[in-house]
């Protein structure tokens, strides 16, 4: 069986998490994980960054993700899933718009990744070293940007700030 055979993408390639803040710009990038892994498995593979979602959620603070993340509804938020024969509700449907809209903004992080660094766009190396040259381009990306962050668990006065804006954390 070959692990980096994505069914979903009909290719070989590997898994690679991105946590984005909540303006789509990326702060972490995971390591490779094969590319036929489910997102919820690959994320619990890193055991550094459930908790640090755990201590962003803790300061009321939402983690919002695709459906793919079902199995950590705990910790991350997402959208209303359609019942098997059923329909969605009027206001499922509206969590959903909404929810999708800021899941957008997240999402950017990725795009500009990609779009920053050509070389992500289609990988065709051994995807083992995937990880290694994602980490490398969100570094470059930072420094090209002059904009670092201190630790994964950055939520210093981030609600505060918001208040004081009267803004949304997405």
């Amino acid at each position: 069986m070959d692990l980096c055979w994505s069914g979903t993408h009909a290719n070989h390639g590997g898994n690679i998490q991105v946590v984005t803040v909540p303006d789509g710009w990326p702060l972490w990038t995971s390591d490779v994980r094969p590319g036929r892994e489910h997102d919820t498995t690959a994320l619990r593979s890193h055991p550094e960054i459930l908790p640090a979602l755990t201590t962003w959620t803790a300061a009321g603070l939402p983690v919002l993700g695709d459906l793919d993340y079902e199995g950590e509804r705990d910790t991350v938020t997402i959208a209303v899933k359609n019942p098997t024969g059923g329909r969605l509700t009027d206001e499922q449907k509206a969590h959903n718009t909404a929810h999708n809209g800021k899941k957008a903004v997240g999402e950017h992080g990725n795009s500009l990744l990609k779009t920053t660094f050509k070389a992500l766009r289609n990988v065709s190396l051994c995807p083992w070293k995937i990880g290694k040259i994602v980490t490398a381009a969100l570094v470059l990306l930072h420094v090209e940007h002059d904009r670092t962050t201190r630790s994964l668990n950055a939520t210093d006065g981030y609600s505060e700030r918001l208040n004081e804006d009267g803004g949304s954390p997405c």
